[in-house]
């Protein structure tokens, strides 16, 4: 065995989750998904595929019909991106890791905005890289990135700048200017950047979050990762896209038949519907985490013993508790003392530590209930 996959570490989100697997009196807020299940139209698209037998492979790249829906999705939400720049993946995370096998080897420096989801560091860890991480900070009421830090660490060495925008998990969110100053420097060290905009349609003060689609050229070196497990609750489906330069696309087709091949029929079939008649069901879904998520920050401000910075994206609350720096304990601690599963800070690097995870992707009823233990259990 490689001694870099022998050292990859256990997930500290699933350590918590096991421990309360089976209690049926506990709220569970530690994974990310949504509570609802995939609207019914999209899952009957599957049925349909199924039935009429689409059980072969598809292109490596994805059916026609889904990368032409993609397509089109994406440039109503950004202005033209042409079919030939979209590869359809099995699952986000998949598309990561297809991102990472192009960019990165043994020795290359892989730069990552942190906190964030531990499997992107990982991949680039796999891979041989050597990752180094530009902390976030919280300042004035949001959490906040330091372009002097970026700056500094992102040199004409580092290979690939990683950008998850809206955070998870702090709920962080770009500014233009922010993207601006970013895709100005990357290009000037030649620097890719994966930009993991998989949380792009929740956020809070539009339709959609900004995104480097906004400035970029067609050729910029710029890797764009999404799914469609958040938007249109399809976390059990594992689809996803990645879109590329159109130079790079030919390349991404080979490492794709050498992994996984191309992703099913049935599930692409149900991509097409949920781009197609989706959009009422995300607007729902962002609205519904709108509720819970000022539910949940206005509960916990109010104990006086709670820190966060309001989330601007995403569906997660990043959270302090004073007097409280093992996060690891203390999630398994509430779990037996309150009813409460949420994700340790530390799974999420060094820069998480101290805090804790609540996914409130959930009904407000079901927040309102958690918010009610958490703020009994602060106040014991």
């Amino acid at each position: 065995m490689r001694e870099t996959i022998a050292r990859l570490p256990g997930s500290k989100i699933r350590e918590v989750a096991n421990a309360a697997m089976g209690r049926d009196d506990v709220l569970a807020f530690w994974f990310g998904e949504s509570d609802e299940v995939t609207p019914e139209a999209v899952r009957d698209a599957a049925a349909r595929s199924l039935h009429n037998g689409e059980t072969f492979y598809s292109h490596n790249l994805g059916l026609a019909e889904l990368r032409q829906a993609l397509a089109e999705y994406c440039t109503s939400l950004h202005g033209p991106v042409d079919v030939e720049r979209i590869a359809v993946t099995s699952s986000g995370v998949n598309a990561l890791m297809l991102a990472m096998q192009l960019l990165a080897g043994a020795g290359d420096e892989v730069a990552a905005v942190v906190p964030l989801w531990p499997n992107l560091a990982a991949q680039a860890e796999i891979m041989g890289a050597r990752v180094r991480r530009i902390a976030l900070r919280p300042v004035q009421g949001r959490w906040s990135l330091d372009l002097h830090s970026l700056r500094a660490a992102v040199t004409p060495a580092t290979r690939v700048l990683l950008v998850n925008a809206p955070n998870n998990p702090t709920g962080w969110t770009l500014t233009r200017d922010e993207q601006q100053a970013i895709l100005a420097h990357c290009r000037r060290t030649g620097t890719w950047i994966v930009a993991d905009e998989v949380y792009h349609r929740f956020y809070f003060a539009g339709a959609r979050s900004p995104s480097f689609y906004d400035l970029a050229d067609a050729e910029d070196r710029i890797l764009f990762v999404n799914t469609f497990s958040k938007n249109w609750a399809m976390t059990g489906w594992r689809i996803g896209w990645l879109a590329a330069p159109p130079s790079v696309g030919q390349t991404i087709e080979n490492l794709v038949q050498y992994s996984t091949s191309g992703v099913a029929a049935f599930m692409q079939r149900a991509g097409v519907v949920a781009l197609d008649e989706g959009e009422d069901f995300i607007a729902l879904q962002v609205e519904r985490a709108r509720r819970s998520r000022d539910i949940v920050c206005s509960g916990l401000a109010a104990t006086g013993r709670v820190r966060f910075a309001e989330p601007e994206g995403a569906f997660y609350l990043f959270f302090a508790v004073d007097g409280e720096s093992d996060t690891r304990r203390l999630g398994l601690r509430l779990v037996d003392e309150a009813n409460i599963g949420v994700a340790p800070g530390d799974a999420f690097g060094e820069a998480g530590k101290g805090f804790l995870r609540l996914c409130f992707a959930r009904s407000p009823e079901q927040i309102a209930e958690a918010t009610r233990r958490l703020v009994a259990w602060l106040g014991k």
